[in-house]
């Protein structure tokens, strides 16, 4: 049986994320800037070198199919498609509302915040474009996508206790936006991509159906227009 060398993706915003890993270690590489098609495969080659592999040793691949931008979420699902073919590779996907859920709500301060407001839920804000964001309310709603107006305008209709994660722009703490309103925000530390956290959702994670399917909620013409 080969060893279990796993491949863990995050490019659907700046930065990117590639993580891997191998016989208990996880070694990560993380890059600025927008064009990720243009330093993913550079990051994936140093991320593995840490750690002594190489790509065709991948075994299992895991990426985070949005939202985000489109070509930063194709990417990722082709390198997935890519490993699965020539590695006969295991792939799977998440969301990131299902990745940062996954990491806030093994928190303390999320299980602290639970024991006094019994039947809350969780909701993740991740910024989209411009004025825009993306929203999941875990449990209760779909992903959505929305204006700001939108956005305070559907959150203040929800009746029950709300713990609220995720980021601004360039993956800012929510804070900022939040500063006239009274809710329950997670720290930053609660909303950030790492490297452990990527690779511990992809261990837990299996290929289903869906894996191979982006999640852009946003038609990608509005994207080109930017």
């Amino acid at each position: 049986m080969p060893e279990e060398i796993i491949l863990a993706l995050d490019t659907t915003s700046s930065p990117l994320f590639a993580a891997v890993y191998r016989a208990g270690k996880t070694a990560g590489v993380k890059k600025s800037g927008i064009k990720q098609e243009e330093f993913l495969f550079p990051s994936i080659k140093k991320a593995l070198s840490k750690t002594g592999a190489d790509l065709k040793d991948v075994t299992k691949v895991f990426f985070i199919k949005g939202p985000g931008r489109f070509t930063g979420i194709r990417i990722a699902l082709t390198t997935a498609t890519m490993l699965r073919s020539l590695n006969n590779a295991e792939a799977s996907s998440a969301t990131m509302f299902e990745v940062l859920r996954r990491g806030a709500e093994k928190s303390r301060e999320y299980k602290t915040w639970l024991a006094k407001n019994p039947g809350g839920h969780t909701a993740v804000i991740l910024h989209a474009f411009r004025e825009e964001y993306f929203l999941q309310i875990c449990g209760l709603t779909e992903p959505l996508w929305m204006t700001k107006e939108g956005l305070f305008k559907y959150i203040s209709g929800v009746k029950m206790p709300l713990f609220i994660i995720g980021f601004d722009k360039d993956r800012a703490p929510l804070d900022e936006l939040f500063k006239n309103f009274n809710y329950a925000l997670g720290s930053a530390k609660l909303s950030r991509v790492t490297p452990a956290l990527l690779t511990e959702v992809a261990k837990e994670k299996n290929f289903e159906p869906g894996t191979l399917e982006p999640l852009y909620l946003k038609p990608a013409r509005f994207e080109l227009g930017k």
